[in-house]
């Protein structure tokens, strides 16, 4: 009997491509507020085919190759193109260059996701994940239309272009969204997703990008954190391995 379950995951995620590429036609036709919508879009359905496979048990190998096709197409190119048509331009082949770079660094990072994703990336995200990246693009565009009707310092746009390239192919660990809310950190987790989509829907086009942002620089402080832990007790190991020999050192 034929298995009709996979169908289900695979109707938002074929939504997902379709978003990606009206994203594309409203860039080209000069409108950068609907094409970063049409991402913002692409995004909820993203986030929603995985838990809609789980429990629907409709998950397969196909689906997550075309899962990762889709958010190519809508967080990889969609977003480049999208930026590359109202600022990156002006700057010439650094324009296209940097455009490239970014949809390299996505599709390197979504090929490695595929690889880990029965291991370590169950529990955290191995680099920034493409949606949080193309996300945190496209709703400073929506920010700066909210704010000045226009796109404004974007020279921070792509600054942060450069940016998530390489946070994407970087091993900077960044939280991943819970299967289960069994302990009381996946639940705390919960409440702070809860408290942050609450007040996106209050204010959308003001809240939605500092929130994407605090979630990268939440990533980054941690991994600052982390380092420098690992340098503090590599510190304390060396001065304790010198005064071990110390003593040694004095009878000779």
């Amino acid at each position: 009997m034929p298995n009709y379950r996979p169908i289900f995951p695979n109707i938002f995620t074929a939504g997902n491509i379709f978003c990606g590429f009206l994203s594309l036609i409203s860039a080209a036709e000069g409108e950068p507020t609907h094409a970063a919508w049409l991402i913002i879009l692409a995004g909820f359905l993203d986030g929603l085919d995985g838990k809609v496979a789980r429990l629907s048990g409709g998950g397969s190998a196909l689906g997550k190759e075309l899962d990762s096709l889709a958010d190519f197409i809508s967080f990889g190119v969609a977003p480049a193109f999208l930026v590359y048509t109202f600022k990156l331009n002006v700057l010439g082949k650094w324009g296209w260059i940097i455009g490239l770079v970014y949809i390299t660094a996505a599709g390197y990072r979504l090929a490695r996701f595929n690889l880990l994703a029965t291991s370590d990336e169950k529990k955290h995200f191995l680099g920034l994940p493409v949606p949080g990246a193309a996300l945190t693009l496209v709703s400073y565009v929506i920010f700066c239309y909210a704010i000045w009707d226009q796109i404004e310092y974007g020279e921070y746009l792509v600054s942060m272009m450069i940016l998530f390239s390489a946070l994407m192919v970087s091993q900077i660990e960044y939280e991943a969204v819970p299967d289960k809310f069994n302990t009381r950190a996946n639940r705390l987790k919960l409440l702070y997703m809860v408290i942050l989509a609450l007040a996106a829907l209050i204010r959308p086009r003001l809240l939605m990008f500092p929130i994407f942002l605090l979630y990268i620089a939440a990533g980054i402080i941690k991994e600052a954190v982390r380092v420098v832990k690992a340098a503090t007790v590599n510190r304390g190991e060396a001065a304790e391995d010198a005064d071990d020999a110390d003593p040694a050192d004095e009878q000779e």
